[in-house]
């Protein structure tokens, strides 16, 4: 089973309790089938209860990106979380290990 750290990398930011999470493909081959399979609806299931907001997508076609913004993620934010990473860097970390769908066409 392919895991989406085998297609793409991601990168992590943070305002207030809120998370954004940008995940890029290596392959523009992969992209195109990353950005109909990846839904914001698919990232907030695998989170679980880290995530415990909505969570929002926004494709970016000209960088091969998709970037996800988790709501009342971060218990408070930098300055008031009492989390071991109160940036919420982690998170693009633990979404790179979600399994991709074996059945689509992934060229890594």
């Amino acid at each position: 089973m392919k895991r989406l750290y085998e297609i793409a990398h991601a990168r992590a930011g943070d305002k207030g309790e809120t998370s954004n999470i940008a995940v890029f493909c290596y392959k523009k081959e992969d992209y195109k089938v990353l950005v109909g399979w990846l839904s914001a609806e698919r990232v907030k299931d695998f989170m679980g209860d880290l995530v415990l907001g909505p969570v929002e997508r926004y494709p970016v076609d000209s960088l091969c990106a998709i970037n996800f913004v988790l709501h009342n993620t971060l218990r408070g934010g930098v300055t008031r979380s009492l989390a071991l990473d109160p940036h919420g860097k982690s998170l693009s970390s633990a979404l790179l290990a979600m399994p991709l769908d074996d059945s689509l066409n992934w060229q890594a």
